[in-house]
């Protein structure tokens, strides 16, 4: 087996081209847009991505066809906010043979051994959380947009290899029209009855308004997470305008107090459902247009739930239970959608696991974020509760 660098176009588009083959087999897999992944190894559209913080590699056997791929990197913005350096590794691919998964892991190890890490979490995305993280060990179904797809053995490796889980991380399911507890809409109409409080659609006509509030929730409601910095209005741009083309405002609410913004209930579209699988990963005129055509015909059954969340200070008011019974009457008037899947709840936020039970939603899906510690003699811990 031999290791070669992601160096030239060629290996670039061989990256991109493996996962392809390696699941053409399993009817479950959506492949991801190529600029996807791409733009998460491009310092133009990445900030966290630096040439030298970052390496990537394939794989391939004595016939020089390839068997694995990986990447490793280093966030200089969150490295060095836990106790032990740590670095990450991701887009892991690999065929089922343990020698040749080790050897990824090991040629990632060691190179960020080199560069000062003792620790290393994968796998995980350069970049937010949101996207291209954790691994895939229960819910074997058609992925969301950005969130991994693995073949079954993959946990196998990490865990043999000496990878502890950090934390797991669940997509919850639910019915739309699966009704809510009474005691829901006794809190909802309390909240309701105080003019203070309010709940607006997103305005595409005003996005930068919109924008500004998602970045100030973010802010209050996030910073405080281990890992997590603070997002500026530049950030918060790339997150909501690449998707402006998607967004259905029905389908994304802001709560406010006082005319200040204090939560968002963000859903949209799922991707994959409405327009990507199929895409063989090309953004092209094509995908454009099948795009647009399913929007039109709202062929599209599933909400995405991007992100939910409300600033400490209005928590355990009834703020979260108030904007999802008001997103339940909306979308009782449509037909378009069925279900929800409501992404990234991690299990060190039993407050938001017990919110998405407390409605009726279902574990659908887990994730594991590993992390391996390179110095044996320091104790492991798992990812602390908020």
């Amino acid at each position: 087996m031999v290791l070669s660098e992601v160096i030239y176009p060629e290996d670039k588009r061989e990256f991109l081209e493996f996962p392809a083959r390696l699941y053409k087999n399993d009817p479950n897999y959506v492949r991801p847009l190529d600029e996807d992944v791409e733009q998460v190894f491009d310092a133009s559209r990445n900030r966290y991505y630096k040439a030298e913080n970052c390496k990537r590699w394939l794989l391939k056997d004595n016939h020089g066809r390839t068997i694995g791929r990986i990447a490793a990197f280093i966030n200089h913005e969150t490295a060095y906010t836990y106790e032990q350096p740590t670095g990450g590794i991701g887009f892991f691919e690999c065929v089922d043979n343990r020698d040749a998964a080790f050897l990824l892991f090991d040629k990632a190890s060691e190179w960020l051994k080199e560069q000062g890490m003792e620790a290393v979490d994968g796998p995980i995305n350069l970049g937010n959380r949101e996207r291209f993280w954790g691994l895939l060990v229960d819910g074997f179904t058609p992925p969301c947009y950005c969130c991994n797809y693995h073949q079954k053995y993959y946990r196998t490796f990490f865990e043999d290899y000496g990878f502890n889980v950090f934390f797991r991380q669940f997509t919850y399911i639910r019915e739309v029209k699966a009704p809510l507890r009474q005691a829901y809409h006794q809190v909802a109409e309390r909240i309701a009855s105080n003019p203070a409080y309010s709940f607006k659609n997103i305005d595409l006509n005003d996005i930068n308004a919109y924008i500004e509030d998602f970045r100030n929730i973010y802010n209050k409601a996030w910073v405080n997470h281990e890992g997590i910095e603070q997002m500026s209005f530049e950030a918060a741009c790339n997150v909501i305008k690449p998707m402006r083309a998607v967004i259905d405002p029905n389908i994304a609410w802001f709560a406010y107090y006082n005319d200040e913004p204090i939560g968002f209930f963000l859903c949209i579209p799922e991707l994959n459902e409405l327009f990507i699988k199929g895409a063989s990963g090309k953004l092209n005129l094509r995908t454009k247009l099948r795009l647009l055509w399913n929007k039109y015909l709202q062929t599209c059954h599933t909400m995405y739930g991007l992100v939910f969340g409300v600033v400490p200070e209005h928590q355990k008011r009834g703020v979260e239970i108030a904007m999802i019974v008001h997103a339940k009457r909306q979308l009782e008037q449509s037909t378009a959608y069925k279900q929800i899947q409501m992404n990234w709840i991690g299990d060190f936020n039993p407050k938001m696991m017990h919110v998405a039970e407390q409605i009726g939603a279902r574990i659908y899906k887990t994730h594991h974020t590993y992390r391996l510690l390179f110095k044996q003699d320091v104790k492991f811990e798992r990812h602390p509760e908020i």
